[in-house]
């Protein structure tokens, strides 16, 4: 039985998520939630839930030696990041004064651009709390049975600007077009939460268990 180890640094609320991974994996796939190196090393699949502040994050995955644990992780294992699993990942981020990343997909992160102003003149309202489209850019097998434009559940103040066009693997718009969805061979990780959004996020969490 393959196993999937879910990240706990203690900064974010797992219960939805692993929940909704339990439920996809019917019972086939052995769902660990650790902080520990040697699980998450042992694991064959890696999921990267949260949300909050990256500092916390990030301070809490280098107190615990996470980050070097991951770094090596992304270099074979399938990896689903979730919200700040996305954000994680870049360069450096804008949110805390800066905060650097994981360094795995170079770019950065940066806030929603304040005064945006929808086609009604309504000022875009931020976080970005909701339901909103997301259109692929390319065809991945965690897109499978999922069309393009499908909604999502989002909630964040901070999207991820990537350097690379090609590593975008979704878009959304709102106040701008940003990269929802990010893809680089065994890694793939979007903003929106798949936990929150029905059965389009239950789709995408199955193909990511059964990503080979």
């Amino acid at each position: 039985m393959q196993s999937v180890a879910v990240i706990d640094y203690g900064a974010s609320n797992l219960r939805s998520v692993i929940k909704a991974i339990e439920h996809e994996s019917e019972g086939k796939f052995n769902i660990i939630v650790t902080d520990k190196a040697d699980q998450i090393l042992g694991a064959d699949r890696i999921i990267f839930p949260g949300q909050g502040a990256i500092r916390q994050c990030m301070n809490s995955l280098q107190e615990k030696n996470l980050d070097k644990v991951l770094i090596e992780c992304l270099k074979s294992k399938p990896y689903l990041g979730l919200c700040l699993g996305l954000q994680a990942l870049m360069e450096s981020s804008e949110e805390d004064g800066g905060v650097d990343g994981l360094g795995i997909i170079p770019g950065k992160v940066i806030h929603f651009p304040k005064g945006q102003s929808d086609d009604n003149g309504d000022n875009y309202k931020i976080p970005h709390m909701g339901w909103n489209n997301v259109e692929q850019s390319h065809d991945h097998p965690l897109w499978k049975n999922i069309s393009s434009g499908e909604m999502f559940y989002f909630v964040h103040s901070y999207y991820v600007q990537p350097e690379l066009i090609v590593d975008t693997s979704g878009t959304t718009n709102y106040a701008v077009c940003f990269t929802s969805a990010i893809a680089r061979d065994n890694i793939f990780a979007v903003q929106f939460h798949p936990e929150k959004s029905q059965r389009a996020g239950m789709q995408l969490l199955s193909n990511f268990l059964n990503w080979e």
